[in-house]
């Protein structure tokens, strides 16, 4: 279904990374448009000054265009500075002021909205008052009854001012409904006189998101779970306006293994983190895109490209509880995509990475950091990575100038040195022999080698593969000398020989 109506948007506030709760917002809303053949915008959501970090909105959307769910309208880059594209902008909502303080002063002339004088002090004596007598916090509408002159004197006295929502305590049930959780319903009185516009001329989040909601004509607000609760009060100020309700659908909350809320205190939580530590776009777009969502009918499908996500997703398959972040299930599904990859793409993002730079490649000698030598370690490391930052890491003897280790690992179980020495003179031999062709062919390498183990392979290719490696765990000796070569291989079994002497 194609419906050119549809209208989403992800409206993130810049105060620092890309949250994967929120990246999955950002996919969410992405998909659901991609899917009806709508139009997804991205809104920078920037009023509340104290929070904002300086360059965040440009790593926010740079985030968005590298994970490939970048908007279609809206805020975005231009020779690195903030632009944006679309006929309802300003996108930027500290560019809108002007906008907000218009439809606040509306309310207030039709009496949806009050003038509220009262000080910070007060407030607080207000919220003590109410916790004592184990009531709900709330604004207890001191300022909602003054009269026109009282209001005047007050402004010309220069006292500060807040914009309040004037909400009737007798309307009863305010009702919507959610796409995810199907109805929901709060009791009017239940709801405080939440502040539209504070005394620095800034709106609050309630106001200005309802104000850019219907005039840039959302049809359907995609956001977590955690403004489940602001909701009524946003149906509220549409009713106020005698606007027409988006239809809402809130997303269950991303949750650490212990059921607790995601947060930084616990791990990672930003996309650039999880960029950094080897994690494919691709593997951590598919994996958020199931935490709290699946493709339904029965299906076992877990591994998505993204134009497979759009044809699948539906917001009915969203669930209502929270999805727990299992990083175990992240490293799988990223080790999946990286068997995937051709040996130049697996080099490629190595690269683009900056994998390549760190100081176990980047010390090792020259000769250890050839294309081709690299293509050879990815060729025996891909099906065992499950990050891009541990090539090398489980096996640094492929960059290592000098092995090691304590002689004794060279021996198979109760062998004596002597007979230690013997196996890898032999192996030192048959190695030798072999012409650069046969070097160059893994199968031929592991066929010569097990033919001179015999039945005795232990004896044989224990101490060959410590030799090659100084270590008890590696890949097979045949792996290790085929990615070595023969220059080197030989070199570290002659080591090996002269160290049992």
């Amino acid at each position: 279904m194609h419906d050119q109506n549809i209208r989403v948007r992800f409206a993130p506030s810049p105060t620092g990374y890309l949250h994967v709760g929120s990246l999955r917002t950002a996919l969410y809303n992405y998909l659901f448009a991609k899917k009806r053949g709508g139009t997804y915008i991205l809104r920078i959501e920037d009023t509340d000054q104290k929070r904002y970090v300086a360059g965040s909105t440009e790593s926010l959307i740079r985030s968005l265009d590298s994970m490939g769910v970048g908007a279609d309208e809206g805020a975005l880059l231009d020779d690195g500075n903030i632009g944006e594209k679309g006929a309802y902008g300003p996108y930027q909502q500290s560019k809108r002021l002007a906008l907000y303080k218009e439809y606040a002063e509306k309310l207030v002339a039709s009496r949806k909205a009050y003038r509220c004088f009262c000080t910070a002090e007060r407030l607080e004596e207000v919220r003590k008052e109410q916790a004592a007598a184990k009531q709900a916090p709330k604004y207890d509408k001191h300022c909602a009854n003054l009269s026109e002159e009282d209001v005047q004197a007050l402004i010309d006295s220069g006292v500060g001012h807040v914009i309040r929502l004037n909400i009737d305590p007798e309307r009863g049930e305010i009702i919507f409904q959610d796409l995810v959780r199907g109805e929901v319903k709060i009791h009017a009185k239940d709801v405080d006189d939440q502040v539209l516009m504070k005394s620095d001329g800034f709106p609050t989040y309630h106001l200005a998101n309802v104000v850019d909601d219907h005039l840039m004509e959302i049809s359907h607000v995609i956001r977590g779970e955690e403004w489940l609760p602001s909701t009524p009060k946003h149906v509220l100020l549409y009713e106020a306006f005698g606007w027409e309700l988006p239809e809402f659908a809130h997303l269950p909350l991303l949750l650490n293994p212990d059921r607790s809320k995601l947060s930084k205190r616990q791990g990672e939580v930003a996309v650039e983190d999880y960029m950094k530590k080897g994690y494919l776009k691709e593997a951590l777009l598919n994996f958020v895109a199931l935490l709290g969502w699946n493709p339904g009918s029965g299906s076992t499908q877990e591994i998505f490209s993204l134009e497979e996500l759009v044809q699948a997703f539906d917001l009915a398959n969203v669930h209502k509880g929270g999805a727990v972040f299992d990083v175990q299930k992240l490293d799988w599904m990223n080790s999946e995509y990286i068997k995937k990859l051709s040996l130049d793409e697996l080099l490629a993002r190595m690269k683009e990475g900056g994998w390549l730079e760190k100081d176990l490649i980047k010390n090792a000698p020259e000769n250890f950091r050839s294309e081709t030598y690299l293509k050879k370690v990815l060729t025996v490391e891909q099906e065992r990575l499950a990050r891009l930052d541990q090539v090398g890491e489980n096996n640094p003897f492929f960059f290592a100038t000098e092995l090691v280790y304590d002689t004794s690992l060279l021996n198979w179980k109760d062998n004596t040195k002597e007979a230690t020495g013997e196996a890898l003179q032999k192996a030192a031999e048959v190695l030798k022999n072999l012409s650069e062709e046969d070097w160059g062919e893994k199968a031929k390498l592991e066929t010569v080698l097990m033919e001179a183990a015999g039945e005795k392979r232990g004896d044989f290719l224990w101490p060959l593969r410590v030799a090659l490696t100084g270590a008890q765990k590696s890949p097979s000796p045949f792996d290790v000398a085929w990615v070595l070569g023969r220059e080197t291989s030989l070199a570290r079994i002659d080591n090996a020989i002269k160290r049992l002497s």
